[in-house]
């Protein structure tokens, strides 16, 4: 068979040719309980770090399985240098923007409290796990990594000097929401994306103050902090990064 499969699966565990795939109970329930899977089917499997994987079922049971790789139908396809930074929000909407932010290409997930930031805590591991759904849905073959909760002033004190910052600001809308003329060499980049309130008057300065920073405006209208996520990184892909 020539075609990928179009059952995928994330695997913590190495691929390659021969390579034998023990399945967790989880995951060999999803295959031979709910997708109906049995011995010889094809799954799709990929790591995040050895590319797509064909891989038949060899052992099918109702708490484990075996599955072993037949050929490589992806190569490891790595995002640009990017990360998401943003201000977690109601839980299905946080959901929402790690998911879109694996889908549309974002390197590495930095959920930050600021000081209008709603949330104290997250659930890194529940975040976690929809970034590989997403991977899994969307036919990627990396998997970003979720970080749990910083403090975004924390954050910005130990900021890498060689990354650069793209400020969704949302004291400038009506401007052009088009990153600056300045901003045409690739090389490493971060999005940071406000609360629902906004950001302080005090982390606006700060950040106008920063000079890896490149404020943005996102266009004549307020976006919610979801919808920004997503305008920001199509912005930044159509530029900078893999869209081209």
């Amino acid at each position: 068979m020539s075609d990928r499969p179009k059952i995928r699966l994330y695997v913590d565990q190495p691929l390659g040719q021969g390579q034998t795939v023990d399945l967790s109970r989880e995951q060999a329930n999803y295959l031979f309980n709910v997708m109906r899977l049995g011995q010889g089917a094809e799954v799709a499997l990929f790591n995040g770090q050895a590319g797509e994987w064909a891989a038949v079922v060899v052992e099918a049971g109702k708490r484990g399985g075996v599955l072993r790789c037949d050929r490589q139908t992806a190569p490891l396809l790595l995002p640009p240098d990017l990360w998401l930074l943003f201000a977690p929000i109601k839980k299905a909407r946080t959901d929402f923007i790690v998911e879109k932010a694996v889908e549309m290409g974002a390197a590495h997930i930095v959920p930050v409290q600021t000081e209008f930031t709603n949330a104290e805590r997250i659930r890194q591991d529940r975040l976690q796990a929809h970034a590989v759904e997403a991977a899994e849905q969307c036919g990627g073959t990396f998997v970003p990594e979720v970080a749990d909760l910083h403090r975004l002033d924390v954050v910005l004190s130990d900021w890498p000097a060689e990354r650069r910052l793209i400020f969704a600001d949302e004291g400038a809308v009506g401007q052009s929401a088009l990153l600056p003329d300045r901003v045409e060499d690739v090389g490493s980049w971060a999005i940071l994306i406000g609360p629902e309130g906004g950001f302080s008057s005090a982390e606006r300065v700060r950040l106008h103050g920063l000079s890896f920073v490149c404020p943005i405006s996102l266009g004549p209208r307020i976006l919610r902090a979801d919808t920004a996520a997503v305008a920001a990184l199509t912005l930044f892909q159509t530029h900078l990064g893999d869209w081209r």
